[in-house]
């Protein structure tokens, strides 16, 4: 796989070293059990698979190339490149402006660009229509365009079973930067819907049996479908593609579910096989994290912007076995207090955490979007807080030397 260039402050000299030995003695990925690490009376286990993921690294690489290639430019991205507030706030840093925010509200008057400005595309991509907006201005979109390839993927997929007639329907956020770019690429040349979950999903099977009237389907989905949508004709072929961020399982079972209801009404052909678009990193992330419910722990933390969807994914399959702390970054641990997102009501809470007492087992995780130097900065908290020395050449030597017994 290439290796991209990304800013040394953003590597790790441990978290980033235990993934390169399980890398090296396991490339072809056929040992998805967990790392432990023993660190004086903690134990910190990690995930086979975790962190930045390709898709991040070449974003990150293409933004960092645009400001060193462009001294004295003003530089803009239109978004959030990635959902993390240490990537953004570094480019922040170093003069780069957002044009929109993740809601995708201008932040300024587009009239203020010209053809001379560099406008970084972020890995969640765009609309066309705002790509259209910017060429009409004169600024080249197609430069520094980070746009996640498998992002990609699922547009060419998209557009390929929506020529030949099929409806595409769109498993993700309907607000998520993605997602909003995913319906804008799909419903270029074919009728196009979007479903956040399991629930929607059962309101098209209501629908499409005969159980649901159009008002109601039409005030349900309002928004959420292309402007020339007929549900009484466009659900007869449909192909389920995703926002790569969210669960594979639950992608797998909307499709599985949809692909059922519509071959029973329809026939064989009314269903198009969309299994290739799954992004294969996050799907690896999500396998990885569920060995982790294999192993007997204290509780996990999960580390990542709070706007991260891959990342909740990880936390909110963590929950189900697990108490979970999803936070941010090391500053959420303050002594035995831990600040985190609460993964029902979405908003941040405070908790008590024994991290003094105990002998504690702790999973630690990162979603696709995070550093690996975040992680490393939560562990040393962890140690300070506990009086534990941070001596991670020491824990990874030890780690070794059992490997290599085995």
């Amino acid at each position: 796989m290439k290796k991209f260039e990304i800013p040394q402050h953003f590597r790790s000299s441990f978290t980033g070293k235990v993934k390169q030995i399980r890398r090296t003695i396991d490339p072809r990925k056929k040992d998805w059990s967990p790392t432990r690490i023993e660190a004086d009376k903690f134990s910190f286990v990690f995930p086979r698979h975790m962190g930045f993921c390709y898709g991040v690294e070449n974003a990150i690489e293409i933004a960092y190339k645009a400001i060193q290639e462009n001294p004295g430019k003003r530089i803009f991205l239109l978004g959030e490149m990635i959902h993390n507030p240490a990537v953004n706030e570094d480019l922040l840093s170093m003069g780069v402006r957002f044009i929109m925010d993740t809601a995708g509200r201008r932040l300024l008057d587009w009239n203020e660009l010209n053809g001379n400005d560099i406008v970084i595309t972020p890995a969640f991509g765009t609309t066309l229509e705002i790509a259209a907006e910017l060429e009409q201005l004169g600024v080249d979109v197609k430069k520094y365009n980070t746009t996640c390839p498998f992002v990609e993927k699922v547009w060419k997929r998209s557009h390929e079973i929506g020529e030949v007639g099929y409806t595409i329907v769109i498993h993700g956020k309907y607000k998520h930067e993605e997602t909003r770019a995913t319906f804008s690429h799909a419903q270029r040349n074919a009728k196009s819907i979007i479903v956040r979950d399991m629930k929607e999903a059962k309101w098209i099977a209501d629908f499409v049996e005969g159980r649901m009237d159009e008002q109601q389907f039409r005030q349900l989905f309002e928004g959420k479908y292309s402007e020339d949508f007929d549900p009484n004709f466009d659900f007869q072929r449909i192909g389920v593609v995703n926002q790569t961020t969210m669960l594979a399982t639950e992608t797998e079972e909307i499709a599985a579910f949809l692909k059922q209801v519509v071959q029973s009404k329809y026939g064989a052909e009314a269903f198009a096989d969309t299994r290739d678009t799954l992004c294969y990193a996050t799907n690896e992330n999500q396998m990885a994290v569920m060995e982790l419910l294999q192993v007997p722990a204290d509780f996990s933390i999960v580390i990542g912007g709070h706007k991260s969807s891959n990342t909740f994914q990880l936390a909110t399959i963590l929950n189900t076995k697990m108490r979970t702390y999803f936070i941010e970054d090391a500053t959420a641990i303050e002594g035995n207090i831990i600040r985190h997102l609460d993964l029902k009501t979405m908003e941040i809470r405070t908790d008590a955490i024994d991290l003094k007492e105990n002998q504690n087992s702790i999973c630690l995780v990162s979603g696709a979007s995070c550093p690996d130097t975040l992680v490393d900065e939560v562990v040393s908290k962890i140690c300070e807080v506990s009086q534990v020395s941070y001596q991670p050449e020491l824990w990874l030597e030890e780690w070794s030397k059992n490997l290599q017994q085995l």
